[in-house]
């Protein structure tokens, strides 16, 4: 997948999660034309010890999602200059991976994922399908 400036904005302000939240770790993600995947991993035994308060709260995946969309939609509408136009959907789907063979399998459906685009009923070649 080659991305976009809009797509690179997108990708970049992902990989900022990590750098911003001590606690976040990024498995496998692809920003797709009109959408994307990723897999977070969210640790929570941060700060502290048996005896001691933790010393970070981690952010619910509903808030790192949130931080993600509100500085990226911010830098792509500025590149657009279309301030305040929402880019993203409302909501997101989340999914609790349970066991390794699911973290595989995961793994391997974000991988494959560009090579499904043209399948996508938004995919440029697929008007009927709209």
């Amino acid at each position: 997948m080659q991305l976009s400036q809009l797509g690179q904005i997108a990708s970049a302000s992902w990989a900022q999660l990590a750098e911003q939240y001590p606690y976040v770790n990024l498995d496998a993600w692809v920003v797709m034309p009109n959408h994307m995947h990723g897999i977070i991993l969210i640790i929570n035994e941060i700060g502290g010890g048996s005896r001691t308060a933790p010393t970070i709260q981690p952010k619910s995946l509903g808030r790192l999602i949130g931080a993600f969309k509100t500085v990226s939609t911010r830098q792509i509408n500025r590149v657009r200059e279309t301030p305040a136009a929402p880019f993203w959907q409302r909501n997101f789907y989340e999914h609790i991976i349970r066991n390794e063979t699911s973290l595989r399998a995961l793994r391997e459906y974000v991988a494959n994922n560009p090579l499904q685009w043209e399948l996508d009923q938004l995919h440029p070649a697929n008007p009927s399908k709209w």
